[in-house]
């Protein structure tokens, strides 16, 4: 596919090849990993000015997001991405491979700086989703922090710098700018933008409010080395954003996944797939996407969790913004409720009107609905803009489209911005290919079956 950048993609693609250190603060959706590996091939081929890249990432998106980014773009194929990722002997082995991009997971950059020590290779480093970084008591924050003098260029990618107040910032425009600007510790940035607040007895840690014209004032001090952009400044964009998030499942995943989508192929005779026979196998299929099925008995087997992961990470990196998030299956509802327990997150799933108001008055941080339970005459637009489709529609285009006109409908004042989780190389591909091409969905259904019974059968 050609790229052709948008105004706000050229210009910050100029900003990471002209300036050594800059944080590009990009909602989600702006294109920040096809923006970000344009400067760095342009750098790489063009200017010969760097010559090993590191990219820092959350987990799942490490996985494939940047590979997948590569791989899609006519001017970007050529890049050889070497994910540094798995047990320790595969990481150690990555390091090794000839390549111009390694990409390792966040958790991990302690274990890199130590093993590498002295021989630091990277000179530059990219942090995708940089509020990663916020926290300078931190390993990771503390180990990068180390090796800044052997890193020549450095990026940092976010849409929300600053998810929980302007504490969060030092940390990161520190690697930056190495305390320039907003100070050299911590310390010393609360004692110029902050005030201590009230402590109370038993309290056994500080809390500080920012003085009043603090955001103002920070803001000033980082302009020069931070771009904000931001959906609804942009104009030249749709007002509808796709975000396809690849899943890749881990190597025992995917053999569980094999084995049981085989299993489940070879039960049926690609000449003779009817529509009943593919709807069932077709959900199956669809349900080992999610990570788990349903056996004969209408028992939840589990199969994997690396979608919940990728989910988990979507959620973060929205920093607080609302999510209405799509499952089709009563065990995704309820694998996605029991992990966002633990986020302290406002969750609750859709039931009636009494959701619809308190989603719209802003109560609610992830509302999980049903595409049939919400398709139809709900306003949604109010609550939010981000919608994340976890499980697919049985091939139903209607619901699809009619789902997504909850947010994306008159009243909504910002773009809305669809996140599709897609397990590679899994059915969810094959729908996703179906719902986009807005065809015969059932002939899609019935060919995308066919094939991969086709395909099991010649592989036994």
């Amino acid at each position: 596919m050609k790229f052709v950048p948008h105004n706000y993609q050229r210009y910050a693609i100029e900003r990471i090849i002209t300036d050594e250190r800059v944080g590009l603060f990009l909602d989600m959706g702006l294109g920040k990993t096809v923006i970000t590996l344009s400067a760095v091939n342009d750098l790489r081929f063009n200017r010969w000015a760097v010559s090993r890249v590191l990219v820092i990432a959350p987990k799942k998106v490490a996985e494939a997001t940047w590979m997948n980014e590569a791989q899609k773009w006519d001017h970007l194929q050529h890049l050889r991405i070497v994910p540094v990722l798995g047990p320790l002997q595969r990481r150690i082995k990555a390091l090794e491979e000839l390549g111009d991009i390694w990409v390792i997971n966040r958790e991990n950059v302690p274990w890199l700086v130590d093993h590498l020590r002295n021989a630091w290779p990277f000179d530059m480093v990219i942090l995708d989703e940089s509020s990663s970084f916020k926290n300078p008591q931190a390993k990771r924050f503390r180990a990068l922090r180390s090796v800044l003098p052997r890193i020549r260029r450095l990026v940092e990618l976010t849409g929300t710098p600053a998810p929980n107040g302007l504490e969060d910032l030092w940390a990161q425009i520190f690697l930056l700018d190495g305390g320039e600007r907003l100070g050299k510790t911590i310390s010393s940035y609360r004692d110029a933008y902050f005030t201590q607040d009230r402590s109370y007895p038993g309290q056994t840690y500080r809390t500080y409010s920012p003085q009043p014209g603090a955001d103002v004032r920070v803001r000033e001090a980082i302009a020069d080395i931070c771009v904000s952009m931001k959906a609804e400044d942009y104009l030249e964009l749709p007002d509808f954003i796709e975000d396809v998030v690849p899943v890749v499942l881990d190597e025992q995943a995917r053999k569980a996944y094999d084995k049981m989508e085989r299993d489940m192929l070879l039960e049926v005779d690609e000449q003779t797939v009817t529509a009943g026979s593919a709807a069932v196998l077709n959900g199956k299929l669809l349900q080992l996407c999610s990570g788990a099925v349903y056996d004969s008995e209408g028992t939840v087997v589990p199969v994997h969790s690396c979608k919940v992961e990728a989910f988990l990470e979507v959620i973060e990196q929205l920093h607080g913004e609302h999510a209405l998030v799509f499952y089709w299956y009563q065990h995704e509802r309820d694998r996605l409720t029991e992990a966002l327990a633990k986020t302290g997150l406002r969750v609750r799933v859709y039931t009636g009107a009494q959701d619809e108001q308190d989603w719209n008055a802003g109560e609610i941080d992830v509302l999980l609905a049903h595409p049939a339970s919400c398709a139809y005459g709900l306003n949604l637009q109010q609550g939010g803009r981000h919608e994340v489709w976890y499980g697919f529609p049985n091939w139903a285009l209607e619901l699809y489209q009619q789902a997504n006109a909850r947010l994306y409908r008159q009243g909504q004042e910002r773009p809305v911005i669809s996140h599709l989780l897609v397990v590679q190389h899994g059915m969810d591909e094959a729908v996703v290919a179906a719902l986009h091409s807005k065809g015969d969905m059932q002939e899609a259904l019935m060919e995308a079956l066919k094939a991969k019974v086709k395909k099991a059968r010649e592989t036994t």
